[in-house]
């Protein structure tokens, strides 16, 4: 499962999802994170320009090219939620502070959910 978080730059779970500057791309396999990418993907400075929609077609955009199956945030908003469903990217909670254990919980969950 691939998953797709913020990040600050201390490794540990950002606050904005749609906002963020740093965006982790975890590979989870049998419950372990096989390869963690960081991207500084500048979606703070980003938010608000260009025509409407514009900022969620980068982040779409971003999502397909790096084929993500879950998206782990503590929030998103109504917009965010619609595009990532009709994407069929799943939604996870994000926890405070280390990411990669957010992300393990994230997947942990989707697992035990899915079964």
């Amino acid at each position: 499962m691939r998953l797709a978080t913020s990040v600050d730059e201390g490794g540990n779970s950002a606050r904005a999802w749609g906002k963020a500057r740093l965006v982790a791309v975890a590979d989870v396999t049998d419950g372990a994170i096989a390869d963690w990418q960081v991207h500084a993907v500048g979606w703070d400075e980003l938010h608000g320009t260009g025509a409407h929609g514009s900022h969620h077609a980068r982040i779409a955009a971003f999502l397909r090219e790096h084929e993500i199956d879950m998206v782990v945030a503590p929030h998103v908003g109504d917009g965010m939620l619609r595009m990532l469903s009709t994407m069929g990217i799943s939604l996870g909670s994000a926890t405070p502070g280390d990411a990669q254990a957010s992300v393990l919980q994230a997947a942990e969950n989707a697992e035990n959910a899915s079964s």
